[in-house]
């Protein structure tokens, strides 16, 4: 299955978390949580998840860029998987863009809220297997 994979979930809405937690923890995942980027990096670096989703506006509205950037540019954390679970086109019309080898700025993947419970694990299981 997934050998108890740590998934790290950074989100303010506590309720999404509540969700996002029982779903994966009903597929053998183990999960952790922060409630803002500054306590997710934190956690990041002291738990070292294989897994991070993330959401894009918490404190700011950008706070979600800001941590993935800060993750992808440390040599010891770039390599964990980041899947961004968010709202942000919805409320301003912005559009994930891709970089020139198709990959995505920022994240290894996105996901807009509300994401489906089986296209949540499709996703998460995917990013595992990189």
């Amino acid at each position: 299955m997934n050998d108890k994979k740590t998934i790290l979930i950074i989100d303010d809405d506590a309720d999404l978390v509540e969700i996002i937690r029982t779903v994966l923890e009903q597929n053998g995942y183990t999960v952790l949580s922060a409630s803002n980027g500054t306590e997710g990096l934190t956690k990041v670096e002291t738990q070292r998840p294989d897994l991070i989703i993330l959401d894009v506006m918490m404190d700011s509205v950008t706070e979600g860029f800001q941590v993935s950037y800060k993750l992808k540019n440390n040599p010891k954390l770039k390599d964990i998987p980041i899947l961004m679970l968010t709202s942000v086109s919805q409320h301003t019309g912005y559009k994930f863009s891709k970089d020139k080898d198709g990959d995505f700025i920022a994240a290894d993947e996105f996901c807009e809220k509300p994401i489906q419970p089986k296209d949540l694990l499709t996703k998460v299981e995917k990013l595992l297997k990189k």
